[in-house]
């Protein structure tokens, strides 16, 4: 997937486009920087797809925090900067569970656990659906399983 965002880099360079270029520059930093902490010297030739996907994730993560503060401050040219970045960046996401899915899963975990308490059953659920469901869709969705609050 590394290799894929650099030759992806190369044609976004060559077609100008600012706003996919910076994205994939930001990507690709931050997938080396994260290689070279878990991974030391060698670590482009160990990055996984999993790691890239889980800086992908991180960084929609930061361009939804960030649109949602500059919404608030009245800078809508840079919410409509991020919101950009953002929409590229979500096609690196896998495709999200749908509601029926994500219930059908999160239901076997709880009925699974027991008792457990709120954070491990957090886990659980964050291994079951395999990173096709956001954090906040499925606490969400625990708590009402579970009538947490």
């Amino acid at each position: 997937m590394l290799a894929k965002l650099q030759k992806q880099l190369i044609v976004a360079m060559k077609a100008h486009n600012v706003i996919e270029v910076g994205a994939i520059r930001m990507l690709i930093s931050a997938v080396k920087n994260l290689a070279i902490d878990r991974y030391g010297v060698e670590a482009e030739t160990k990055v996984s797809d999993t790691d890239v996907l889980e800086v992908v994730k991180k960084q929609v993560k930061t361009h939804k925090e960030s649109i949602e503060a500059f919404t608030k401050a009245g800078r809508d040219e840079l919410a409509q900067k991020e919101k950009e970045e953002l929409d590229f960046l979500s096609n690196y996401l896998p495709a999200e569970l749908s509601d029926e899915d994500l219930r059908a899963i999160l239901s076997k975990v709880v009925s699974e656990s027991g008792g457990l308490e709120f954070g491990p059953l957090m886990g659980k659920a964050m291994t079951a659906v395999k990173g096709q469901a956001d954090g906040t869709r499925v606490s969400k969705m625990l708590k009402e399983l579970r009538s947490f609050t």
